[in-house]
């Protein structure tokens, strides 16, 4: 349990279906900033009290567990260390590796539960054979199986996703039916840990050597300005970059071994191959050769069409079918047949490295 109405829901539907349920809330690291207060923006006092709240109303048990040190630790060590290497994480994907599938699903098999359920929208079901699938939620505008790809056959087998057959609107209506004080608590955000959202001043204040200037080149090595520090840019990012030039300049990759950022024109920008790191496949098997795919590389950008073959070394080529103007290293590749969630993984090199 979060505070939020998601989660809200999913206890309450499950009480109803009749679980016996155990709410458990996680207080994250988070760090102190403008705007918080003395307050842990991720698990406010007012989130623990909705939260507590809604134990109460549904007669369940509530605890609230400290999980600052592994979250520090395991997430925003974890997103410091990827942006120092140049690369560009995804903190939501090592938070359900490690922590909500990792340690809160340990935590509970130690109270003797048989399931560990949260409020995200996906869905899990079974095959003929028995094996678990993870499915994309009823809501496609909520669907969070993006960042749940890291689970496999061990964890889907104990995970129960109850929000996922609803859309959005429908559970803020279960919520309200029900009384729940967290039917119109405002959405959370993705960077839980940052006080004020702005990753970039985290990073220069968290990590300051990874935030020096340093040139800006082109494809050829020469110079054309200085940048502010890599972390505050992306690839494709065209505003901001400071060049007077005859041609719109789009930022196409982050060199970290000569603090460069490197930039050029747009016909220049897009990878049309990529390689992956070890991929978690759902299924717990990789397929015997290339098969194609949707292949999703951020939590809301639709997949592009791909063949992916997979690695001796568990890793993935993907092939395809069309550039794409945004694939950076440290972001997941998730793979899809249609609304299947088939794995996925980080993104190792684009084919400007290849």
């Amino acid at each position: 349990m979060s505070g939020g109405v998601d989660s809200s829901v999913a206890a309450a539907l499950l009480v109803e279906q009749g679980y016996e349920v155990i709410g458990v809330m996680m207080r994250l690291w988070a760090e102190i900033g403008p705007g918080t207060g003395s307050s842990n923006k991720c698990c406010s006092l007012e989130a623990v009290n909705d939260a507590r709240s809604v134990a109460e109303r549904l007669n369940i048990p509530f605890y609230l567990i400290n999980v600052e040190q592994p979250f520090k630790t395991q997430v925003v060590d974890f997103f410091i260390q990827e942006h120092a290497a140049g690369r560009t994480p995804n903190p939501c994907l090592a938070c359900n590796r490690h922590i909500r599938f990792g340690y809160l699903l340990d935590y509970a098999r130690g109270l003797g539960a048989s399931y560990l359920a949260t409020g995200h929208y996906a869905r899990v079901r079974r095959d003929r054979s028995g094996r678990y699938q993870l499915w994309r939620g009823a809501d496609p505008a909520k669907d969070q199986s993006y960042v749940l790809h890291v689970m496999g056959q061990a964890e889907l087998a104990q995970a129960l996703f109850p929000a996922g057959d609803y859309t959005k609107p429908q559970v803020r209506a279960l919520a309200a039916e029900r009384g729940l004080p967290t039917a119109s608590r405002a959405e959370s955000q993705d960077l839980c840990f940052i006080a004020d959202g702005d990753y970039r001043r985290f990073l220069h204040d968290w990590a300051p050597e990874i935030s020096n200037p340093g040139p800006i080149l082109d494809r050829q090595g020469r110079q054309l300005g200085t940048h502010r520090g890599l972390p505050s840019y992306t690839v494709g990012q065209r505003s901001g970059l400071g060049i007077a030039a005859p041609r719109p300049l789009y930022v196409l990759e982050m060199d970290r071994v000569r603090n460069a950022l490197v930039v050029g024109p747009v016909e220049e920008l897009g990878s049309d191959r990529l390689r992956t790191g070890p991929v978690n496949w759902v299924s717990g098997e990789a397929p015997a050769g290339p098969i194609r795919v949707g292949v999703q590389i951020r939590y809301h950008t639709p997949p592009a069409v791909a063949i992916i073959t997979p690695l001796p070394d568990g890793g993935a080529e993907v092939q395809f079918a069309d550039p794409l103007r945004s694939a950076m290293p440290g972001q997941g590749a998730v793979f899809y047949d249609g609304d299947l969630c088939l794995g996925g993984g980080v993104i190792t090199e684009t084919n400007a490295a290849l």
